[in-house]
């Protein structure tokens, strides 16, 4: 049987997270998805290798997560069929370097309000980590919520982005008891 291997880099204060407690979570996350996970401590790197495809790339998927700030369980959702991840590099965004913490607080929000409206409206996990957002939730929920999170990066109100959200999830309901 052929074996794929896949290779990435997470930051190294989240390497800890990824192994967790004695290696439970990496124990853990090898069991769930049949693949055999190594992990360079001193540099980030992290090898995943196994003989189904699918279980590397959803692997990748859910180590890439966890070293953009989700927690191991948050990001084992990914595991689910409909569920897809995605990150906003929020450099995209900054015309001026020190415009960055002012665009990752309009997403946060005071008290972390504006981030909590947007999970809650859209019904996916968002975390700010360094100088990206992440998303994790269904395919097309998780598409609504980087619109919501552009629109704010772009410069919209916070009311004017929460009231497409709420119209959104309006749609979204009349759609789901048609």
């Amino acid at each position: 049987m052929e074996e794929y291997i896949h290779q990435l880099k997470i930051p190294r204060q989240r390497i800890a997270v990824l192994i967790g407690k004695k290696g439970e979570t990496k124990a853990m996350l090898e069991g769930h998805t049949n693949t055999k996970i190594n992990i360079d401590s001193e540099e980030g790197d992290v090898t995943i290798s196994g003989t189904d495809t699918i279980a590397v790339y959803k692997t990748s998927e859910i180590i890439k997560a966890i070293g953009r700030g989700f927690n191991p369980e948050t990001a084992l959702q990914l595991l689910k069929q409909d569920c897809c991840f995605d990150i906003i590099n929020i450099a995209d965004f900054v015309k001026r370097k020190h415009h960055m913490q002012r665009l990752k607080g309009r997403v946060i929000g005071s008290d972390g309000r504006a981030r909590k409206n947007i999970e809650e409206l859209t019904e996916t996990e968002i975390c700010v980590f360094g100088k990206t957002i992440s998303i994790i939730g269904e395919i097309e929920k998780v598409a609504i919520a980087r619109r919501a999170i552009e629109s704010l990066l772009a410069g919209s109100m916070h009311s004017t982005v929460y009231r497409w959200l709420e119209k959104n999830k309006r749609d979204m309901k009349m759609r789901d008891m048609a």
